[in-house]
């Protein structure tokens, strides 16, 4: 008889637990809007998740630490003026989070470590550029300050969030609405789906489409995209006949899947959360009570499923932990913040072991919140990879930054040229086509208030001439 060898894999034992209703966030009114994204965002220090509220859009932000029931008052952020759609913890600065709404605006916040007395209304800085609703937010992994929204109006915009200003607007590229996007491991590229049914690789500093693939998956439903460490692209959609699938694809043939499964007949879009220390990618359906996890390797046939997490009710929404805020000593390599219709309920995703030595082959060194370059070196066409920590002795979340925004002179963009003028001379560094465009208007407004003058002395003359006639 015939042995069937079981492969071998460290995680293959990774069991999912949820946490006791102690640790859990209760009495949150989680957002009903319909839309595909996760509604939470956590980093080491906080949880953001999307709330309702009446005359416009909200979000809770609370410290990981305060569980339990959530009082009614509590502090929201509350700038927007329309639903908010997507939120986003940049991952160089736990301090820092960017939302996207349904008024066309992204915003991006400033939140202290301790919980305000009043709600939150006003950003560090607004962006505005999208002509409708912005639904899409992802920060560059390795890069300062550079954040990528997209709206309904088809345009993706890069930012640089210190100066507040648009540093590459890529609208010609995609023809109707945009899905997700998801950059690679170093920031060069990013991968989008779009309602065209085309899954693009884009380089945006040269504003081009590097790679493209028509109906990754035959079905009209929704596809996400995702980028692994390894360069290649792992993808969720449905079939013909509306069951899910995921599909790995290797750029440099892009014209069949190296590895396609078929799930089940569900019709929630699947959520795909990618860790690329341990090469696994974790699938969430809204409106599922599962997590589905695989892990990824190098031989065929690639896509290796691990197990499924179950429970009873299904996820409005699901928020994912970066690595660094893990704990270690419980050989925890994943942990979801899972949304209900009135709490969030963390649940953790561990590899049982028995020794409490740290285990070096669970825990490589992983992406830091230190940034690799500074936004106007990437623009320029440098790339770097991620600099990496170990989590050896655990990691303790950095206290408070505060992002600094300073906006560029609108007037004068280049630096001043030839000795200083001094202070009585004038008090701002003109450029000379800006002088010159001053001193027009100026012209034109005397010419107008001249013009104005006469016609009330007319006025007046007419005036006089009623009032003699009438004496």
């Amino acid at each position: 008889m015939s042995r069937r060898v079981v492969r071998q894999s460290k995680f293959r034992h990774v069991f999912g637990q949820p946490v006791k209703a102690d640790q859990m966030y209760e009495d949150i009114r989680v957002s009903k809007v319909t839309w595909d994204s996760g509604f939470c965002a956590v980093n080491p220090k906080f949880v953001a998740i999307i709330v309702e509220s009446g005359g416009g859009g909200a979000f809770m932000v609370l410290p990981l630490h305060k569980t339990g029931r959530v009082d009614k008052n509590i502090p929201l952020v509350t700038g927007h003026t329309a639903p908010v759609l997507d939120i986003d913890w940049c991952p160089h600065n736990d301090n820092v989070l960017a939302s996207a709404s349904e008024d066309t605006t992204v915003m991006v916040w400033q939140i202290p470590d301790y919980i305000p007395t009043r709600n939150m209304t006003e950003p560090v800085v607004t962006l505005e550029g999208h002509s409708k609703r912005v639904g899409i937010l992802t920060w560059h992994p390795t890069a300062r300050n550079i954040l990528l929204s997209a709206g309904g109006d088809n345009v993706i915009i890069l930012w640089n969030v210190g100066t507040g200003e648009a540093l590459l607007t890529l609208d010609d590229l995609h023809t109707d609405l945009i899905y997700n996007v998801c950059w690679n491991y170093n920031g060069s590229l990013f991968v989008t789906t779009c309602k065209d049914k085309h899954l693009r690789i884009i380089d945006p500093r040269k504003r081009l489409v590097v790679a493209e693939k028509s109906r990754p998956h035959e079905g009209s439903r929704p596809v996400r995209a995702i980028f692994l460490a390894d360069g290649k692209v792992f993808t969720t959609g449905f079939s013909k006949m509306s069951e899910r699938q995921l599909a790995l694809w290797d750029l440099k043939n892009f014209e069949e899947p190296i590895a396609l499964q078929e799930m089940d007949t569900s019709n929630g879009v699947l959520l795909p959360f990618y860790d690329p220390d341990s090469s696994i990618v974790y699938l969430c359906g809204k409106g599922d009570s599962s997590i589905r996890y695989f892990e990824i390797t190098d031989e065929a046939p690639y896509v290796h499923y691990l197990s499924t997490y179950s429970s009873k009710e299904p996820q409005r929404g699901m928020g994912y932990m970066p690595k660094r805020g893990l704990d270690v000593s419980k050989c925890e390599i994943a942990r979801f913040y899972k949304l209900h219709e009135r709490k969030c309920e963390p649940i953790t995703m561990t590899v049982p072991r028995k020794s409490d030595l740290f285990q070096d082959d669970l825990y490589p060194d992983t992406p830091g919140p230190e940034p690799a370059l500074e936004a106007d070196e990437w623009l320029s066409g440098k790339d770097a990879e991620p600099i990496l920590i170990s989590l050896r002795d655990g990691y303790v979340p950095v206290k408070n930054r505060e992002l600094k925004v300073t906006k560029k002179n609108i007037l004068d963009s280049r630096p001043p040229v030839g000795p200083r003028r001094s202070q009585s001379t004038c008090d701002t560094n003109f450029s000379r086509s800006a002088f010159e465009e001053l001193l027009e208007e100026i012209k034109s407004l005397r010419q107008t208030v001249q013009a104005h003058e006469k016609r009330i002395s007319d006025l007046e003359n007419k005036l006089c001439q009623f009032t003699n006639g009438t004496d």
